[in-house]
């Protein structure tokens, strides 16, 4: 499993997913997750500015990845 870090309160879905590495841009990571291809915590989220926290793992494509904070 990955995992991101990051600095602030929380992280939005798609940015998330740009951070990951998961995809290469915005416009992609907010197609595959209007689409129903990305799930927050075993559900899925369609959207995109969904707010990921600390201890959220968020999965596409079978990748999951863990969000961090400081």
């Amino acid at each position: 499993m990955k995992t991101i870090q990051i600095h602030d309160s929380y992280i939005k879905l798609g940015q998330a997913l740009k951070l990951s590495g998961l995809v290469s841009s915005g416009i992609e990571a907010k197609i595959l997750v209007q689409d129903g291809k990305v799930e927050v915590n075993g559900e899925t989220d369609t959207r995109r500015g969904r707010k990921l926290y600390p201890g959220d793992v968020f999965e596409y494509n079978g990748q999951k990845v863990s969000v961090t904070g400081e």
